[in-house]
């Protein structure tokens, strides 16, 4: 399957969405006291886990989005020195 810039670039974009939502989450969740254990247990692994899944998405996005530079760069190259003239 081919991943396209756009959707590379939706991604990188849903893992930076995660990832900063998420460094807002831990701060506040920091800030709280006196709530059971299973509170923060709970919640500290939607954030292991939804982190993960950033991280996931970025290495995707981020792989796709290289190749498909490499592909624009191999196709320029292929034109390059080869040069078709008719007589």
């Amino acid at each position: 399957m081919r991943i396209t810039k756009k959707i590379s670039a939706l991604l990188l974009g849903v893992a930076a969405w995660n990832v900063v939502t998420y460094a807002v989450f831990i701060r506040n969740l920091a800030k709280t006291e006196g709530r059971p254990t299973g509170f923060y247990v709970a919640h500290t692994v939607l954030i292991v886990v939804n982190l993960v899944i950033a991280g996931v998405l970025g290495t995707i996005g981020w792989k796709a989005l290289r190749a498909e530079r490499n592909n624009h760069e191999q196709r320029d190259q292929v034109g390059v020195g080869t040069s078709s003239t008719t007589n």
